[in-house]
């Protein structure tokens, strides 16, 4: 499909020394910089009008679950912006304060200098956008903060008003945790509650909240112990002085070992070894263990490599904040926030690996604690204008977060549209989240309908999906009716089989044929009836 994009405007005259694409380029960089000071200048036409941004409405591969070279496959032929979007991770999930096509367009507009912001995407994302700036980028003017790809870019100064973006948080107060977990389930699942009096922010159902965690003080200290350095030792960096072990504890992430810092081991190893290093910073895997080389793993590894403490900073990655969807309802819990979240432990050779913010949150933060937090606006995930309208949701595990959130919202205002909940985990008897809260709000007609999938109850494993082809004929009348449809949760599988049973649905009870009940889909996400916040 043909993009259709409004031409840059000349800001170049072509008395300038440039050739005709370098004066395209260079109005429309100059364009986006001065916005509304440059209206009424004279577009560019024809082929001269220089590349077309990523837009999200012409970008076939805007799919999480395609797989990073068939996403770049997709766009081999398509515009500078257009690749730079495709290497993304393809969630909209706000994590990096853009979508994937404003952050694509951002990078290549020169107005953001950090390519290190796609945490979905994480080592894969940024080696590709690296690759693909340094294809490109040469004839674009430089980065005034970094060099080009430089994956330890300066952030950006606060570009929003205090607790409303990533640049700018706000400091809330941790209030209170409690575990949504009966005994003898296998997973850790905590209703985290934060107060939210003083930080600015003002949310609605639907949006998520960003927060600066820390990591857990054993693990810096193990780092700090294995690099033979200490920790009270004083260092600047570009994120400010403080100790080594501050900076360890809320500054640098000790998670997936970064390629700088491969590259710093294999400088400080020889033989063997340094060709190891030397191709674990390029992404090869020479050992089969690069998925749990974490940054103490990695030290473990080249034992014989101990780089000086300030050179090893320089060599990480910052602790980025991670995103939450937002559990409540303003209407409903005023003054403050809450999040649904599960614990990650996992070990690995004998060693426990503990995910930074869930059990930053799950156990470490004391009640009255500080926490940084920023509001991230919803990018199209919200409850309909019109209180009416039925809503469907579907959320298994702590996908259930923003729907809590809808129908405490909705209970608020009295709604009278209907409302459908597909909630699902592994067992009814320890993993049935906000269980008497549900059954109260089904009790007092909110909840018109929920439906339960326990994959590890009985001989078969049941899922959301299924029990939505269960439910097939009175979900195809809902939608019928107008209903809206929801789904948040693991976007790579479990958001793709729901999308799949709709298809489904829409073919058996409304009698399409495979493509017109495709495009059935299709329709309802172009009229924004589906809409999905997946990670």
């Amino acid at each position: 499909m043909t993009q259709h994009v409004t031409p840059p405007l000349v800001l170049i005259p072509e008395s300038a020394p440039f050739n005709a694409d370098q004066r395209a380029w260079l109005s429309g960089y100059f364009a986006a910089l001065l916005g509304p000071a440059i209206e009424g200048a004279t577009p560019i036409t024809g082929e001269a009008a220089g590349p077309a941004l990523a837009d999200n409405g012409d970008a076939p591969w805007h799919d999480p679950s395609i797989a990073l070279p068939e996403r770049m496959d997709m766009a081999k032929d398509r515009s500078e912006p257009q690749k730079l979007m495709a290497a993304m991770a393809q969630q909209d999930c706000g994590q990096c304060g853009y979508n994937c096509a404003d952050y694509a367009n951002a990078i290549f507009l020169k107005k953001e200098e950090r390519l290190n912001l796609c945490q979905p995407g994480g080592k894969e994302t940024l080696r590709m956008l690296k690759k693909l700036d340094e294809e490109f980028g040469a004839g674009a003017p430089a980065r005034p903060a970094a060099e080009a790809g430089d994956a330890a870019a300066a952030p950006a100064a606060p570009t929003g008003p205090y607790g409303q973006c990533r640049e700018n948080p706000a400091e809330a107060v941790f209030l209170s945790r409690r575990r949504l977990n009966a005994p003898g389930g296998e997973k850790e699942t905590w209703h985290i509650e934060i107060d939210l009096a003083g930080t600015g922010i003002d949310y609605v159902v639907g949006d998520s909240l960003g927060l600066f965690p820390a990591n857990a003080p054993a693990l810096a200290d193990t780092v700090i112990a294995e690099l033979g350095a200490r920790p009270e030792r004083v260092i600047a960096t570009k994120l400010g002085e403080k100790t080594l072990r501050e900076h360890l504890l809320t500054n640098y992430a000790l998670g997936a070992a970064p390629d700088g810092l491969f590259q710093l081991l294999s400088l400080l190893t020889s033989g063997a070894q340094r060709r190891k290093a030397q191709a674990l910073a390029n992404g090869e895997d020479p050992d089969g263990d690069i998925a749990y080389l974490d940054v103490l793993a990695a030290l473990h590894k080249f034992p014989g490599a101990r780089p000086d403490a300030e050179v090893f900073l320089e060599a990480l990655d910052e602790l980025q904040p991670r995103l939450y969807s937002i559990s409540s309802s303003p209407k409903a819990d005023p003054g403050r926030v809450s999040l649904t979240v599960d614990a990650v432990r996992y070990s690995h050779r004998s060693r426990l690996r503990l995910g930074v913010a869930s059990t930053h949150l799950g156990e470490r933060l004391s009640e009255t604690a500080k926490v940084k937090v920023y509001l991230q606006k919803a990018h199209g995930f919200g409850l309909p204008a019109d209180p009416n309208t039925p809503v469907i949701m579907v959320g298994p595990g702590t996908g259930i977060a923003p729907f809590r959130a809808f129908l405490r919202d909705r209970a608020a205002d009295r709604a009278p549209g209907k409302n459908w909940l597909f909630f699902g985990h592994q067992r009814q008897a320890s993993d049935f989240f906000y269980r008497d809260e549900l059954t109260a709000l089904k009790d007092q007609g909110v909840l018109t309908r929920l439906s339960l999938a326990w994959s590890r109850d009985g001989t078969e494993k049941t899922y959301v999906q299924d029990r939505m082809r269960e439910n097939g004929r009175e979900l195809w009348r809902w939608l019928e009716e107008g209903a809206h449809f929801y789904v948040c949760g693991d976007a790579k599988r479990m958001a793709k089989d729901v999308e799949r049973a709709i298809i489904d649905v829409a073919a058996q009870e409304g009698g399409k044929n495979p493509d017109e009940a495709v495009a059935y889909f299709a329709a309802l996400k172009k009229a924004n009836r589906y809409q999905a916040d997946v990670y």
